[in-house]
């Protein structure tokens, strides 16, 4: 195979590895009934007027399977985090005692269930519609070569790469999908 196809299999490869790894994050966001630290990525904290992680300003732990302890690293914090988590509207209403804010996980109703399992579809067919777009962008850029030295069956049998990529991809992107849908149902 020519090196400049090669060369583009790589890049594209790259892009669908970043995708995936875009799509598994934000399906974690995507609480399940289980605490878990990923439900508080992407809350930021005023901290001396800078928008900081809350995992940069307090230590978060999963005592048992429906709790979340913060526990700030300044005693200053408390109320910032607080209102951090409720302007960030997940769902879970902060307890502050002074010393901890606690996040009690409410069990998922049915009817919350379904309405979880909605979002990881889309979620997932957001990151089928990342991997096809970068077939595309790959495909077109493997089309441009033909002008440099690559010959017509060459770039076919690139395109025909691609394509095995893309499939391998989506398909991992599935089984992301069917595992974080078998954890939201798992009552």
């Amino acid at each position: 195979m020519n090196d400049l196809i090669k060369k583009q299999l790589d890049e594209a490869r790259q892009a669908m590895d970043k995708a995936i790894d875009h799509c598994e994050s934000e399906l974690t966001k995507i609480r399940a009934g289980k605490a878990s630290a990923g439900m508080l990525e992407g809350i930021f904290v005023d901290y001396y007027g800078n928008a900081t992680p809350l995992s940069q300003v307090a230590s978060i732990n999963t005592p048992d399977a429906r709790t979340l302890l913060l526990q700030p690293w300044e005693k200053t914090l408390l109320v910032p985090i607080e209102r951090a988590i409720q302007e960030a509207n997940i769902g879970l209403n902060p307890q502050n005692d002074g010393v901890v804010i606690r996040l009690v996980v409410p069990p998922l109703t049915e009817e919350r269930r379904k309405d979880l399992v909605k979002k990881v579809k889309e979620e997932a067919e957001r990151g089928r519609v990342t991997v096809r777009n970068i077939r595309k962008d790959a495909n077109e850029k493997i089309k441009k070569l033909k002008g440099e030295s690559v010959s017509d069956d060459e770039i076919k049998t690139g395109e025909a790469e691609v394509q095995k990529l893309t499939d391998a991809y989506i398909i991992k992107v599935d089984k992301h999908a069917e595992a974080k849908e078998k954890d939201i149902m798992t009552v």
